[in-house]
């Protein structure tokens, strides 16, 4: 690890799977989880136990199966995810989410052998740490066996667990992040697909943008942008001139004043607000972490940067942003991957989206949040588990999930599509291995149950849009 700087990335990633396997044998799961400050959590079908700083929690974890089928042996799902750090706010629903999969999977899965396979899962925390998920990835594959890996929660956390599937040869299915970042920014290229592990269900910056210019097309402004952008995977893919966010604003017959990339962390803004009061900026937009963020907008209060709309991805699509920062948040608005009021529903339970948000919070007493689209990866997983006929095959696995089509409770998944990065269809097939899924756009406004309440403003990306789309509504300041 001490020579990481002298490797390439993927001879980095693959001496991080072996390194996991090898603390895995000398020091058992829990000597690794406690030297990284971890915890894994392995669904089965036993009582809550804990050892070596390993916390197994069980309870069933399904769909009705037939008294006659054979039992098979158990199916490991590996879990890396960033519960603590700067991305954990992805990660907010994730504990009622794994409960959920727990409740509809507890009897098994029959899958294409006609075998009855019990589903276990063991989670690992990511930190929300590039170099942390590829190690626990490689631990995951090499030293626990896990039969796929899930990611999810932004390119940070879903492009080092992908590369480790493509190290190791498992197969991967990650939510969440463009696909932008997790194909190009792996390597792959318009006419060469270096991948065959790894298939995501994503966001995309061109969509996200769009749905933006839809939004702000609303308002009466001088179509002048601040663009804020964090220096990282995600960031640098929303701010690339060619095919981030500028391009798409451009087009939409706006100007973008662009100050260059932040560093995460940042607690002084003052350069880029001079900036966009001097051009002019009537928008500001960008991606950035909820902390910087809160820290930004305050600061352009304070300095006198009160624009008509400001629309920034990741940090707003979370209420508790929101109410960090207080009244000044109301008005702002963002890109919204999952929304309670889409218009699917669950392939396992037949709850619509709105349900699925009601016993969210029913359940755990919380304002639901976008990120419960992880849910879906579970059923993408067990629709493919009854398409194999032998589960120990992971070449007849990721074939399966490469023709998959099915509804979920995110929208309808299918990997049959045309590729073509260029389509303007609400769910396109951009790339080989990664999706394009619905997308809108929502603006937080003072809700009837909670203090702060995403209202859909746009649904060019979103198929079977609901009729009561709210209207933006211009910033205000007291």
């Amino acid at each position: 690890m001490s020579q990481e700087k002298a490797l390439t990335r993927r001879e980095f990633l693959k001496i991080a799977g072996i390194a996991g396997a090898t603390i895995g044998v000398a020091g058992g799961l829990g000597g690794l989880v406690a030297a990284c400050g971890g915890t894994a959590t392995t669904t089965t079908t036993a009582g809550p136990t804990t050892t070596a700083g390993v916390t197994a929690t069980t309870s069933g974890a399904t769909t009705t199966v037939s008294a006659a089928a054979e039992s098979g042996r158990d199916i490991l799902v590996g879990i890396a995810v960033p519960k603590t750090g700067p991305l954990s706010t992805f990660m907010i629903p994730f504990d009622w989410v794994h409960g959920q999969w727990t409740k509809a999977l507890g009897d098994g899965v029959v899958c294409g052998d006609g075998k009855n396979h019990p589903i276990k899962t063991t989670v690992y925390d990511t930190q929300s740490d590039t170099n942390r998920t590829a190690q626990v990835t490689g631990d995951l594959i090499t030293n626990q066996k896990a039969d796929v890996i899930f990611a999810g929660g932004a390119p940070d956390t879903m492009n080092p667990a992908a590369d480790q599937c493509e190290a190791l040869g498992c197969p991967g299915l990650m939510v969440s992040g463009p696909w932008q970042p997790f194909y190009f920014g792996r390597g792959g290229t318009p006419d060469k697909n270096p991948f065959k592990w790894s298939y995501a269900l994503c966001v995309g910056t061109e969509a996200m943008a769009q749905c933006y210019v839809e939004m702000w097309d609303q308002l009466s402004t001088n179509k002048k942008v601040g663009a804020n952008y964090s220096n990282g995977t995600d960031g640098q893919a929303w701010g690339d001139p060619k095919t981030g966010g500028p391009f798409w604003f451009t087009k939409g017959g706006y100007q973008v004043d662009e100050t260059g990339f932040y560093q995460v962390g940042s607690e002084d803004y003052t350069q880029q607000i001079s900036e966009y009061k001097k051009f002019g900026a009537e928008i500001v937009t960008g991606l950035m972490t909820s902390g910087d963020f809160t820290n930004f907008w305050k600061q352009c209060l304070q300095q006198g940067l009160k624009p008509k709309a400001c629309t920034v991805a990741l940090a707003l699509t979370f209420a508790k942003t929101c109410e960090a920062i207080g009244p000044s948040a109301y008005g702002l608005t963002t890109e919204i991957a999952w929304h309670a009021d889409y218009p699917y529903k669950s392939s396992f339970t037949g709850q619509t989206d709105r349900e699925i948000a009601d016993a969210y919070e029913a359940d755990t007493g919380n304002q639901w949040v976008s990120g419960t689209e992880m849910y879906s990866l579970m059923e993408l997983y067990v629709h493919v588990l009854k398409q194999v006929t032998n589960v120990d095959d992971k070449e007849a696995v990721i074939k399966a999930i490469s023709t998959a089509k099915l509804d979920t409770m995110y929208g309808p998944v299918d990997f049959t599509l045309p590729v073509n990065p260029e389509a303007s269809d609400p769910v396109t097939h951009p790339v080989p291995n990664a999706l394009r899924m619905p997308t809108s756009a929502a603006q937080w406004r003072k809700g009837k149950k909670w203090p702060f309440e995403q209202y859909l403003v746009s649904s060019k990306f979103l198929p079977a849009a609901p009729t009561d789309l709210s209207k933006v509504e211009e910033l205000k300041y007291s």
